[in-house]
């Protein structure tokens, strides 16, 4: 379940950055972001 949620933050970081550099969609990138973020917080404190 740990990878299964790094590769999630992973796709994600990688959609936000084309997003961001590519597209700029705006405020969807940065929601793609905090997920992300929250993602690897989460992967972070189950593994502690």
């Amino acid at each position: 379940m740990r990878s299964l949620l790094y590769l999630v933050a992973i796709i994600l970081v990688i959609g936000w950055l084309l997003g961001f550099f590519v597209y700029s969609l705006g405020h969807l990138i940065h929601i793609l972001l905090v997920i992300a973020v929250i993602a690897l917080i989460l992967g972070v404190i189950k593994r502690a």
